[in-house]
């Protein structure tokens, strides 16, 4: 695990963590700095996918808009 010092202390970074579930497909999942997951991918067939979609959520979350349906 790589840590960035701040101010002084370590701080852990966010990760993506890989994994094979029971079904034997690969899923992602986002944590947070604090340890808390923040997302959870759909199932991959195949680990080379999986690591796709890490990849385009690297790519394409720091651009993503809102949409706040909840709003009428």
């Amino acid at each position: 695990m790589r840590h960035a010092p701040i101010y002084g202390v370590l701080k852990v970074e966010s990760r993506f963590e890989l994994n094979k579930d029971v079904a034997g497909e690969y899923r992602f999942k986002l944590i947070a700095t604090n340890g808390m997951t923040i997302a959870v991918s759909q199932g991959y067939n195949t680990k080379e996918s999986a690591l796709k979609g890490i990849e385009s959520v690297k790519n394409n979350a720091a651009g993503a808009v809102v949409d706040d349906t909840t709003v009428h």
